[in-house]
């Protein structure tokens, strides 16, 4: 039975993004949360970024100015990897079951993040597409942003350009450099076309990979928290290095596997793998 009615599939494919406003139920919601407190609390005794992650860089990503009075945890990478709460989130929630009506019975998970605006957070993220940072062989891949906290105007939301996953695919690289965002000039262009992505806690955006996003830094005194499932149709093969390495990469979370490959026609430079704990740096040009 299909999740989504035909008129959001419509509207999906029109503006390359759809909101579910209860993706994660209450009940899901609360661990989710509790979790994401306890980790924040643990950052306080941090002055770096810290854990390791399957490739060895560091899970917990600060921004600058963090300190124990004033905790600035910005990024959790893999998080599934460390808490069985987030990895049943990624395996069960209505967003997921909405992508088999966007892009076929066969689902796969690619790779997962948290990415959080705590009060007076001043990180801003550029805009980009993601599909820039994992190309596949087709471009059926869906980033899922789940709200844990209420998205309002104020603390930074995700701000989207409808209808440009249609359009080309622009550059991260400039001068030889891999920035992780757009050229400046096309992101003064598009970001006069935004819209802001709100809503309640348990809400889910749904963004197809080639959508141009970015979003502010959280002006307001409540948090942000985003946890952010990539999936792809099964026959979409990664053709770069994931970016956050899991144990459940490559999961089938609906459907079978099919072990056939499809191809759509483009082009594009291959993503540079961060170094250091997350994008966030390249795009700071920290590299």
């Amino acid at each position: 039975m299909p999740t989504l009615s035909l008129q959001q599939i419509r509207r999906f494919n029109r503006d390359g993004f759809l909101m579910i406003e209860d993706a994660l139920s209450p009940a899901q919601l609360r661990p989710l949360r509790e979790q994401f407190d306890r980790w924040t609390e643990e950052s306080r005794a941090h002055r770096q970024p810290y854990g390791e992650t399957l490739d060895g860089r560091s899970r917990f990503d600060l921004e600058p100015g963090h300190r124990a009075s004033q905790p600035a945890l910005r990024r959790i990478a893999s998080p599934l990897e460390i808490s069985a709460d987030y990895l049943r989130a990624m395996r069960e929630n209505k967003a997921v079951d909405a992508l088999t009506d966007l892009l076929g019975a066969n689902i796969k998970f690619h790779h997962c993040k948290i990415n959080s605006k705590l009060p007076g957070a001043a990180t801003a993220v550029k805009f980009h597409q993601d599909f820039l940072y994992e190309p596949h062989s087709n471009d059926d891949l869906i980033t899922v942003l789940m709200f844990i906290d209420e998205v309002t105007a104020q603390n930074g939301p995700l701000e989207v350009v409808p209808g440009s996953h249609t359009g080309p695919l622009y550059e991260l690289w400039h001068d030889g450099v891999f920035t992780g965002a757009i050229d400046n000039r096309v992101a003064a262009e598009v970001a006069q076309e935004t819209v802001e992505c709100t809503g309640p806690a348990g809400a889910a955006c749904l963004m197809h990979t080639r959508l141009l996003h970015g979003s502010a830094a959280n002006l307001s005194d409540h948090p942000r928290t985003l946890f952010i499932a990539i999936y792809s149709a099964e026959d979409a093969l990664p053709l770069s290095p994931n970016p956050l390495p899991s144990h459940h990469a490559g999961e089938i979370i609906r459907g079978q596997q099919t072990h056939r490959v499809r191809c759509s026609r483009y082009e594009m430079a291959l993503p540079e793998v961060p170094e250091s704990a997350s994008f966030f740096d390249q795009q700071a040009g920290r590299g």
